[in-house]
């Protein structure tokens, strides 16, 4: 009787314990993304996919959020664990310089997709230059996105100021209906390509991508060594020509506080089913892993644990 009493008892701890086990497992976490429209949502969608199914223990859902802007910070405050940005943005924020006051509690785990700068009006518009855009009805993306850093950067480049133009702050989507309806003048969008907002005006308007000049093009790239020239092949928005656009690198950052095998799964997760997701995301057929040393701030522990252990870190 004592010996079955005491092999009831053994399977009742036993049960406990791996309850809590498995308890302990679910790990639920969310990816900031940013508006609808972009490429930041379906990519941290994607993501978000590749961590669930594939990281055991752990699910994760993408969760809508200023954007690029917006995302260190809630990263650092806890709101979010992940976080899509800018390489730039990631580098201030981590040094509390240009758009942060403060240094941000967060740290790298992944290069993703170049954003590209689209400047965008439909083709029968007089806006032929970025001079043009003074006075104008412009799209500026949401108010705590990377979109309207980067126009500051233009017109400070171009000798204007945010006075000389009429700025809307929408999402992505929105402003390209706007345009669409013409009540607004031109859009700018800091997306990665093919942007579902601009493929979708494609549909029932004609558009035309201002480009840069090439002397501002190159001003801009040898002051701010982060951005980068970057060609949009035509057939992306059935263009009459090659679209050439300045832009940056995106990265996947992280609270820096989160626990380190947490980050360690997820990375995992991400970096060994990567083509799964490239199959049905264009942007993510844009990410090289071989830009994992570009990144201009700290990897977190669990991230840069598992890239030497892939031979992506020295």
């Amino acid at each position: 009787m004592k010996l079955k009493n005491l092999l009831i008892l053994s399977l009742v701890v036993f049960a406990l314990c791996f309850s809590l086990a498995v308890e302990a497992k679910n790990v639920e976490l969310n990816i900031g993304t940013a508006g609808m429209g972009g490429a930041y949502y379906p990519m941290g969608q994607g993501l978000a996919n590749l961590v669930t199914e594939y990281a055991e223990g752990i699910s994760m859902v993408p969760v809508v959020t200023g954007g690029s802007v917006a995302n260190p910070r809630l990263a650092s405050d806890g709101e979010i664990d992940f976080g899509l940005t800018n390489a730039n943005l990631a580098y201030f924020s981590y040094h509390g310089k240009g758009n942060y006051d403060k240094k941000l509690n967060v740290a790298a785990v992944l290069p993703l997709h170049p954003s590209v700068l689209h400047i965008i009006t439909l083709e029968d518009s007089p806006i032929n230059t970025f001079t043009d855009i003074k006075g104008k009805k412009v799209g500026a993306g949401s108010a705590g996105g990377g979109t309207i850093a980067f126009i500051n950067v233009l017109l400070e480049e171009y000798g204007m100021t945010i006075k000389d133009i009429v700025p809307s702050f929408l999402s992505y989507a929105d402003q390209f209906t706007q345009l669409a309806d013409r009540n607004l003048d031109i859009c700018f969008m800091l997306a990665g390509y093919p942007a579902s907002a601009a493929t979708q005006i494609t549909a029932t308007h004609k558009i035309k991508f201002i480009d840069l000049e090439e002397d501002h093009l190159s001003n801009l790239l040898d002051k701010y060594p982060y951005y980068t020239k970057i060609v949009v092949p035509k057939e992306v928005y059935n263009l009459d020509k090659d679209a050439v656009a300045i832009g940056v690198s995106n990265v996947l950052i992280v609270n820096r506080d989160l626990d380190e095998e947490v980050v360690y799964e997820a990375t995992k997760a991400i970096v060994e089913h990567l083509d799964e997701l490239r199959e049905t995301n264009a942007t993510a057929k844009q990410i090289d892993l071989s830009k994992v040393k570009e990144i201009p701030i700290p990897f977190h522990p669990g991230a840069e644990r598992y890239l030497r252990e892939a031979g992506l870190l020295d």
